[in-house]
């Protein structure tokens, strides 16, 4: 049965009223005539979210044209400096040509203070996933990112790792059990959190229409490099601020954002920065708001809403699964990044957007993730200004989705996983090991940046089952993004 949609289904999901509902119909029914209406409805919800990156897609252009808000000609363009500021870059030779080339377009804004590139980085939209980039009273929502506050999270528990093939059913069943994956998933039984009763969600005009979605989205993970695992947790340094003896423990690690709250978040307010903020071509997703505007001001109020939403989904997941388990953890590490920070920068407040890189000020902890084979490391900053204070998120992508895609085998995945005794639940080749970069190579790069207190070793891995096939035409987020 060929693809079928109405108007009323399209205005059901957020698109407004006009051409645009006509356009989004045809399109979808001429060039996804043989995907379900629920695959077309998920693509659609996807570009709604963020239309600019889709402003080049092949075929989904056509209506994310009609949803961006058109710059105003009546304003000028405002033009980069000629020398950019100076910034360090941590691993170098591992980093592609396009984030080296997208942070020299950064580093050439009017606003730009300081900046610095971390060894993970990676091409993304505007400033590269990775890259740290210090302003004067300006924000730009694209140096955050559409995924805001997207974060790391451990708890640590007094469990023997050797449990974790003795009951590796049961620690599954409670992975399955409480953990959410999927593009727009949602729960049907509903956890409450103070965060919900902000009254930003009141203030700002915005956000009324996202509060009940974020209601029904906490505690959820999401698709892309998203996940909740168990693993072995092994403390090396005795002298840590957790207070745990050096040894083997069971740890829960997730990563994840904040769900359709943050995206829809980054779309609005990137629209009025574009509009407000006119750059040349190159550097367009880099378009700012100030800080002393009122656009500025809603925005940094609702990302920092964004950030904490994505902290309560987190706590959301390991308090479920802590109860599930029958334990309560005798630690937690958490730390994020797609953010921004008031923070001094040689005795100036700056904002510090951080895409893509974690805080890593003198002794904040943190837990840098490698892949669903190789370990993660949990750090303590050492406060590095030649770094803004900052560490990587992660191990950083070597392969674009489609290229991952196009060169992994289950087979190897397959092999690869036995090879390292880790189960995985979901999980597609896009995210298999071989599409990073090596971790130890990555911490290599940032001795200066971080200590080692431990590592985190992974054994059942749950990430989003969806079959990223389906969605090859359309342009998936990046992590970091």
């Amino acid at each position: 049965m060929k693809l079928k949609l109405t108007g009323k289904e399209l205005r059901a999901i957020g698109y407004p009223e006009g051409p645009v509902v006509s356009i989004a119909m045809n399109v979808m029914e001429k060039n996804y005539k043989h995907h379900t209406k629920e695959e077309a409805m998920e693509i659609l919800k996807a570009v709604l979210a963020a239309p600019i990156e889709y402003a080049n897609d092949a075929v989904l252009a056509l209506i994310a044209q009609q949803l961006i808000v058109k710059e105003k000609t009546a304003t000028a363009e405002t033009p980069l400096n000629e020398t950019g500021i100076e910034y360090n870059v941590f691993g170098a030779k591992h980093i592609e040509e396009g984030a080296l080339l997208q942070m020299q377009t950064a580093a050439k804004l009017p606003v730009a203070v300081a900046g610095a590139l971390m060894p993970d980085a990676h091409h993304g939209y505007g400033l590269p996933i990775g890259g740290v980039l210090a302003t004067d009273n300006a924000i730009i929502p694209y140096a955050v990112g559409v995924d805001i506050g997207c974060r790391m999270c451990l708890s640590i528990f007094a469990i023997n790792p050797d449990e974790l093939k003795k009951r590796e059913a049961n620690f599954q069943r409670e992975l399955v059990a409480n953990t959410l994956f999927g593009a727009g998933r949602e729960f049907s039984e509903r956890s409450g959190h103070e965060v919900l009763d902000r009254t930003e969600f009141k203030d700002i005009h915005f956000l009324q229409s996202l509060q009940h979605k974020a209601l029904k989205q906490l505690g959820s993970s999401g698709s892309g490099n998203h996940f909740v695992e168990f693993g072995k947790v092994e403390i090396t340094d005795a002298d840590n601020a957790m207070n745990l003896p050096v040894g083997n423990y069971v740890g829960l690690l997730s990563h994840s954002g904040s769900r359709g709250l943050g995206a829809n978040i980054a779309n609005h307010y990137t629209q009025i920065a574009m509009q407000k903020t006119v750059l040349p071509k190159e550097a367009k997703h880099l378009a700012w708001l100030g800080l002393d505007t009122e656009e500025g001001l809603e925005y940094w109020l609702a990302m920092n809403l964004a950030g904490d939403y994505a902290s309560a989904c987190h706590h959301t997941i390991h308090a479920k699964i802590a109860k599930a388990i029958g334990e309560k953890p005798l630690a937690m590490v958490e730390n994020h990044h797609n953010f921004a920070w008031k923070e001094l920068y040689e005795g100036k407040e700056v904002i510090v957007h951080r895409k893509g890189a974690t805080p890593a000020g003198k002794d904040v902890l943190g837990i840098i993730p490698g892949s669903m084979t190789a370990p993660g490391f949990i750090v303590k900053g050492k406060g590095e200004t030649a770094s803004i204070n900052s560490a990587s998120h992660g191990a950083g992508r070597k392969m674009s989705r489609s290229k991952a895609l196009a060169n992994i085998t289950q087979e190897a995945l397959r092999k690869e996983l036995k090879d390292h005794g880790v189960k995985l639940i979901g999980g597609g080749l896009d995210e298999a090991p071989f599409a990073y970069k090596d971790i130890h190579e990555v911490m290599q790069c940032q001795t200066t940046l971080v200590d080692v207190l431990g590592k985190f070793y992974p054994a059942i891995v749950q990430m989003d089952g969806t079959d990223p096939r389906k969605h090859r035409k359309r342009a998936t987020v990046m992590d970091g993004e």
